[in-house]
């Protein structure tokens, strides 16, 4: 199955972007259930990956993600001090810095890519991001094939 086959049209007929969350254990994958547990409504486009602590996100990760068909990826970690590890949001910050270098380098646009902060208690922000994304993936229109190589 080549990328272009994997497209998702919605119900309009318009372009539906797939989105790759990694959110992290302890905070940010509690928001986002949190956000289900009082029923916010939300785009139906992410796909979230649970990793124990957002510093373990390497970025081939994100790559790969790319490569398997995503349009866009989001990062969320804990807020600096209250990470779990203690330093992995630090770590992840960094990272997504160097990421970004990299995708300029594959010809991916850094609005692809989303990192933020997400605590436990922030069900709402979870909802904020994923819509947001999900708009901004819908003007930017699907990745290109051959772009994450």
């Amino acid at each position: 199955m080549t990328r272009e086959d994997q497209s998702v049209v919605g119900p309009d007929n318009t372009f539906e972007p797939k989105i790759i969350g990694f959110l992290c254990n302890w905070c940010s994958y509690a928001g986002a259930d949190k956000a289900g547990l009082a029923q916010v409504p939300y785009p139906p486009n992410v796909r979230v990956i649970k990793v124990m602590c957002s510093g373990r996100i390497d970025p081939q990760f994100v790559l790969q993600a790319y490569k398997k068909g995503a349009d866009g990826v989001l990062i969320l970690a804990c807020h600096f001090g209250d990470c779990h590890y203690k330093e992995g949001n630090f770590r992840a910050t960094q990272r997504y810095r160097m990421l970004l270098r990299l995708l300029k380098q594959y010809g991916i646009e850094e609005s692809r890519c989303c990192f933020d902060y997400v605590a436990a208690s922030e069900g709402e922000k979870f909802v904020q991001l994923v819509t947001e994304m999900t708009d901004t993936l819908r003007k930017l229109g699907p990745l290109r094939p051959g772009k994450a190589k």
